[in-house]
């Protein structure tokens, strides 16, 4: 199984290794190779939220995520993307974008950067919203329930998530958006762009979340619904009435939930983007090494999925949703100062293996428990 599922990023790696060594040398392999790390290492958070959402998927659009997902996470969100951002930023048109990466790598690097604010606003904003929907939402199962139930309870006011993002955004704005620092020195205000920004990462989230949400529930009002007529003995409407619309239904609700997996992963793809700077300015060199780094990732999701390791490990979403907190305010704080992307990466990879970890001790607990209940059964009555 192991194989099957990273099969493709296995190959992808060796032919991007040895591609990047044949055009760039060894120095542009160890670049190559220092990029699919990076995105590895920043992502790893992502993985587990996306598998979340995946496992509602069915077969073909686990496949459509690995595949279609795969061209818009390289080819979209490492290379056109950022384009199109020096496109709009530069107001030029998309060609001279495509010139001024490929020919002057160092005013392509100025122009991206100096997008971040906007960047890390719109993505900061998105993230957060994942967050607090996810930490204000009721639920069965608490990691740290000292915070979680207080917090669930409270949660039951449903405008609250966006209430508290956008008292975050203009905390941000007001803040650490009024004096961005310039890469030619000085200082500027982008507290208009930051707020314009956020706004519209709240907006996407609402749309796109809401529309995917709106379409399953939909899809399990039905499945409930056809449920109830065969047990009221109405076996022979239930079924057509229940295959018609699931699949109708399902499709809509894969698609969406298909949309708003990529625009969660462009989500978390702005840091790596902006991160991958510090090492090169190439934009093909970026493309390649991120998108190596993408692929372990979608294997990875489809993996967690397949071996049903957040049913078994039950911590492990709660730690990759306060590592996607963490991630959305270090975007925030990032606006105006700089954080080394060691220390985004260590955030979420410490939250991720705690969170592990206390599944594994919940598990033996409960083994233990269970253990002691079939010692007891075992033992007569009067004894």
């Amino acid at each position: 199984m192991l194989v099957r599922t990273f099969g493709w990023s296995f190959a992808i790696t060796v032919a991007g290794l040895a591609f990047a060594g044949i055009l760039w040398g060894w120095q542009g392999l160890a670049v190559v190779a220092i990029l699919s790390i990076l995105e590895i290492s920043l992502s790893f958070d992502n993985a587990v939220i996306n598998a979340g959402i995946l496992r509602k998927m069915n077969a073909f659009w686990q496949k459509i995520f690995l595949t279609v997902g795969v061209l818009i996470a390289v080819f979209g969100m490492r290379l056109v993307f950022p384009v199109v951002v020096v496109a709009i930023t530069a107001r030029i048109g998309p060609i001279e974008a495509v010139r001024v990466a490929v020919n002057d790598p160092n005013r392509y690097e100025h122009l991206v950067t100096s997008a971040h604010p906007a960047i890390a606003a719109f993505g900061g904003v998105f993230l957060l919203m994942i967050f607090l929907d996810f930490l204000f939402e009721d639920r069965d199962i608490h990691w740290m329930a000292w915070l979680e139930r207080p917090l669930a309870r409270v949660g039951k006011l449903e405008t609250l998530p966006v209430i508290v993002a956008l008292v975050a955004l203009l905390v941000a704005a007001t803040t650490v958006a009024t004096s961005v620092p310039l890469q030619g020195g000085g200082t500027a205000d982008k507290s208009a762009t930051v707020l314009l920004a956020g706004v519209a990462g709240l907006v996407t989230y609402l749309v796109v979340g809401g529309v995917s949400g709106y379409f399953e529930g939909r899809l399990e009002e039905d499945a409930e619904g056809a449920e109830a007529d065969a047990e009221d003995g109405e076996p022979s409407a239930a079924p057509a009435r229940k295959g018609a619309s699931a699949i109708g239904l399902a499709g809509k609700a894969a698609l969406f939930m298909f949309l708003y997996l990529e625009v969660i992963d462009a989500s978390f793809s702005f840091d790596g983007v902006i991160g991958a700077f510090a090492i090169t300015n190439d934009i093909f060199m970026m493309a390649l090494g991120l998108g190596i780094g993408a692929m372990y990732i979608r294997s990875l999701t489809v993996f967690l999925v397949r071996k049903g390791t957040l049913d078994d490990y039950v911590y492990l979403e709660h730690g990759a949703h306060y590592a996607i907190g963490a991630l959305a305010v270090i975007l925030l704080v990032t606006i105006e100062h700089e954080v080394n992307e060691v220390v985004t990466g260590l955030v979420g990879v410490v939250l991720i293996l705690a969170s592990f970890l206390s599944s594994v001790v919940r598990n033996r607990r409960l083994g233990e428990g269970s253990e002691q209940l079939e010692e007891q059964a075992e033992i007569p009555s009067g004894v």
